[in-house]
């Protein structure tokens, strides 16, 4: 915790202050009185925090009692009084601090590490804003989604010299983060603020409760799809929905504090500057070589322009995504995992920057949402761009617009769950050498006899095809192909990558049938490996790449992006030229 934001009592630090409840098993925070408080405080008298709504102890008010810890038990980090042979504060406590830390880098960057300790009081450091008919969180069995917004408003000590003066806020970055259904792999889109866009009609939650629709505007910056006109931030979701064609789960905003405080909260952030820089608009002035920035330094460097590159919003955003993966670095690192006093100063700071959708409204359901990303190793997390072209309709060149041939197969990856990374790339290899194998076998299947359409049994399912597509199969193949032992069965239980047909080896001829009817390729069958009953039916699920009954499915997803688009791999470090 900080000591300035939690009190210093003797000179006593507040991270050495957490003692175990043998009540929950949890450590809290226990901050001796200022011997003004002892003076204060009657003979006899204590004050009890509650279990269930917790708060932080005052500088000016009496600390919360905790019960003292017993015999053995002491704060994270140090041993008190005796121990049991073999036991106390040796290798299970070490454990214990080794155990996250990426909760809090996640916060902010899309880091990824499993949770610490549920601390209930951190949960009234959250501001939640009722976003109105999008979000409602992720799914575990499903890939996530997590739009991350950095707003240009000027609030907090030290920041008038940065955003537009009187800025309500606007979405001055932007970075939707997205992570692998089967958790391997991330992928950060950063969204360029000065990128024309369509932003639609907004519903938004007013102070009284009641619900607003803000007219939508065409052709203008995307930064104004938050603030602009009161819109909230389920507006600037919406708008990328709209220019993604990706489902947005949950968002997290935070302002200018942020970069500051988590940058001091870990001890700095490394940076490497390839010629020294001298900004006088961000007051940014550091020589060539490595550096370690904290506070108003590192809030300086990922908000200049004029220091890197040719100066433009594009050049911003690759500094920023650079910085970022330093940052996710340092709280990863043995240091900060390790650390008691860094980690308590980051949850402090990560918290009271936090603006939060109710899916991710307190600290249980963001760890929750760390424990779904534990696994992912940095190599596997790329930084990247929506590609973009200077605003041909612009004499002087102020906006961007769409890079179409560009975005296209970028933004298809992600939507498919295509990895953007070299590592997962060569795991992708693996597979699809195994996968050209499946096809040959599958290729030898559909050369056997076809049962006759009456005796095909099929179960449909819309695994992530087009609205409806279940019943208008059914419809197709009851009507048009006489496959009447057909049923829709609605929604599939999970999405699927591609349009797939399960079957077992005794349905082989009704699966041959079928695959001619709809126009499925050996690549969309899945043999399975045991006989199947005499009134099993097989099982057909629609996915993305479905069109229509008896068209041809969609083209397989891109497996590499273009060549010029943009790329930061967070687990290298590289200097910013």
């Amino acid at each position: 915790m900080d000591a300035q934001s939690r009190g210093r009592a003797d000179e006593i630090d507040p991270a050495d202050q957490w003692v175990i409840n043998p009540r929950t098993g949890h450590y809290e925070l226990r901050l001796a009185d200022s011997a003004e408080q002892r003076r204060q405080r009657p003979v006899g008298t204590t004050t009890r925090r509650s279990a269930s709504a917790p708060t932080a102890p005052s500088p000016t008010a009496p600390s919360p009692a905790v019960p003292k810890p017993r015999r053995g038990d002491g704060p994270p980090g140090r041993r008190t009084g005796r121990t049991r042979k073999g036991g106390g504060g040796g290798p299970g406590r070490r454990k214990a601090l080794v155990v996250t830390g990426g909760t809090l880098a996640f916060l902010l960057v899309g880091g990824s590490v499993g949770g610490y300790l549920y601390y209930q009081h951190l949960n009234g450091n959250l501001t939640i804003t009722d976003t109105v008919g999008v979000g409602g969180g992720f799914k575990k069995d499903q890939a996530i989604n997590i739009l991350v917004i950095g707003t240009d408003k000027r609030s907090g000590a030290g920041n008038e010299g940065y955003g537009d003066a009187g800025s309500v806020g606007h979405a001055d970055t932007t970075i939707l983060f997205h992570i692998a259904k089967d958790r391997s792999n991330a992928t950060a889109l950063s969204i360029p603020r000065d990128l024309i866009a369509d932003i639609p009609t907004c519903p938004t939650k007013q102070p009284d409760g009641s619900t607003k629709d803000i007219p939508g505007t065409k052709g203008t910056r995307f930064n104004t799809s938050l603030g602009q006109e009161g819109r909230d931030a389920g507006c600037t979701m919406r708008t990328v929905k709209d220019l993604t064609g990706i489902d947005v789960d949950s968002f997290m905003m935070v302002d200018f504090n942020a970069v500051k405080n988590l940058s001091s909260a870990v001890g700095g952030v490394p940076v490497c500057l390839e010629k020294a820089v001298d900004d006088k608009d961000s007051k940014l002035k550091l020589a060539a070589g490595e550096h370690r920035l904290a506070g108003e330094d590192a809030l300086a460097f990922v908000r200049t322009r004029h220091a890197f590159g040719n100066e433009s919003d594009l050049d911003r955003i690759k500094t920023q995504q650079q910085f970022l993966s330093s940052m996710m670095r340092e709280m990863k690192s043995k240091e900060t995992l390790t650390s008691p006093k860094k980690f308590f100063s980051l949850a402090e700071a990560a918290t009271k920057s936090l603006t939060v959708d109710r899916s991710l409204g307190s600290i249980e359901k963001l760890t929750d949402l760390a424990t779904e990303l534990k696994d992912i190793d940095l190599k596997n997390i790329t930084f990247t761009t929506l590609p973009v072209l200077d605003n041909p309709a612009e004499k002087v060149k102020a906006t961007v617009v769409l890079n179409q041939e560009q975005a296209a197969p970028l933004l298809q990856m992600i939507r498919g769950d295509v990895s953007l990374t070299e590592v997962e790339k060569r795991e992708q290899a693996s597979q699809e050498a195994a996968d050209a194998d499946a096809k040959a076998r599958q290729d030898a299947l559909l050369q056997g006899a076809r049962a006759p359409a009456a005796d095909v049994r099929v179960d449909v399912f819309n695994g992530g095809g087009p609205k409806g597509s279940a019943s208008t199969t059914l419809n197709w193949l009851q009507n048009g192909k006489g496959v009447s032992r057909s049923a829709n069965r609605g929604n599939a239980p999970a999405k699927v990558g591609a349009t797939q047909l399960e079957y077992a080896p005794n349905q082989a001829d009704q699966a041959r049938a079928l695959a001619e009817m709809m126009g499925l390729p050996a690549t969309a069958m899945r043999m399975g490996t045991a006989d199947a009953g005499a009134k099993t039916p097989m099982k057909l699920t629609l996915g993305p790449d479905f069109k229509e009954p008896g068209a041809p499915l969609a083209p397989p997803l891109p497996q590499e992006v273009p060549k010029d688009v943009q790329r930061v791999e967070a687990d290298k470090a590289v200097c910013v030229k």
